[in-house]
């Protein structure tokens, strides 16, 4: 089979979600070989539910093993007038990282997922809808990082023009901390996004609630984050999980101030998502007098992200790969 052949194969299955092929510029005999050669698994959708306050959409999903996991559709809400959104990907089934505000994390970790799990999330999503997807974010069940080889391959299928040509430029890779393999990132020169969830500055603090910090401490991770500046040009995004009366002091912004240093960052501020009631968001005049704090120490922007489908669970740390409506 030619490249070329398997460029119009793999764009035919992945965008028309048609397999077997139907082209009629290919020969009998070769879409007869396609049909018995080749086999494209795709996921079994469990369960869709639609928030009727904003519009996200969460899809439960199950591989042939029974596996379990979740993937997010966001509306771009910002921009009506011409309705986009972007997909939310999970890479592992559960979590290992532990982060104790975080319901996969609560989950355990129980297998990576192969890269055509990861594409196939987003591609049976953007058939499903009828906006256009602009977009992909690594920051569903699992720590992409850890799952490297497959998140990276899925990454390039997702982003090449004979897949689901999603611009790389479009594509976020989150992690938790995992400084070697963002050193990896930096030395192979991948155009997507990186977003590191920071959370606090205080490696104390930080790892009484993210236990990646005794593995990869945050100095450690800082230096990493320097060499991915210094090879890819890139100004770092470090989100930052609010906790009412964790990490919202004037010391919390001085801390980051300190840490950051000559790094150029951008600090996505996002309220803390915990159904345990254990963890919660911080109000208006708190998340203020911290954002305030921030613009007063931190030369860098700082914007506050809106995490969505609150009301069905689908919101940033409260996906745990759970049953709950009927199609």
């Amino acid at each position: 089979m030619t490249p070329r052949l398997a460029r119009r194969l793999q764009s035919s299955a992945l965008r028309r979600g048609v397999w077997p092929v139907e082209d009629t510029t290919l020969s009998a005999r070769w879409l007869e070989r396609v049909r018995l050669e080749l086999h494209i698994p795709e996921l079994t959708l469990l369960d869709r539910r639609t928030s009727p306050v904003d519009g996200f959409a969460k899809y439960l999903f199950a591989s042939a093993d029974g596996a379990r996991f979740e993937a997010v559709l966001i509306p771009l809400l910002h921009r009506p007038e011409a309705t986009k959104s972007i997909v939310c990907v999970s890479t592992q089934v559960g979590c290992a990282m532990g982060c104790a505000f975080c319901a996969t994390g609560r989950m355990g970790f129980t297998r990576d997922l192969a890269p055509w799990e990861i594409v196939a999330q987003v591609a049976q999503i953007r058939r499903d809808t009828p906006h256009p997807v602009r977009g992909v974010v690594f920051m569903g069940m699992g720590e992409p990082l850890l799952n490297y080889g497959a998140v990276i391959r899925a990454a390039r299928i997702i982003s090449e023009p004979s897949g689901l040509a999603i611009a790389a430029k479009a594509i976020t890779i989150s992690t938790a901390g995992i400084a070697p393999a963002i050193r990896r990132l930096a030395r192979e020169g991948h155009a997507f996004r990186l977003v590191v969830s920071l959370t606090s500055a205080d490696p104390a603090r930080r790892g009484t609630v993210m236990p990646v910090e005794r593995a990869y401490p945050s100095d450690e991770l800082r230096a990493a984050l320097g060499e991915y500046h210094a090879a890819t040009a890139r100004r770092v995004t470090l989100a930052w999980t609010l906790i009412a009366g964790f990490n919202t002091r004037e010391d919390d912004a001085r801390q980051l101030a300190a840490w950051v240093g000559d790094l150029p960052v951008q600090v996505d501020l996002i309220d803390v998502n915990d159904a345990t009631g254990m963890f919660t968001p911080p109000g208006d005049a708190e998340r203020n007098a911290f954002r305030d704090a921030l613009r007063t120490h931190l030369a860098a922007p700082v914007i506050r992200r809106y995490s969505g489908g609150k009301d069905i669970h689908a919101a940033c740390g409260m996906l745990a790969a759970s049953k709950s409506s009927v199609l």
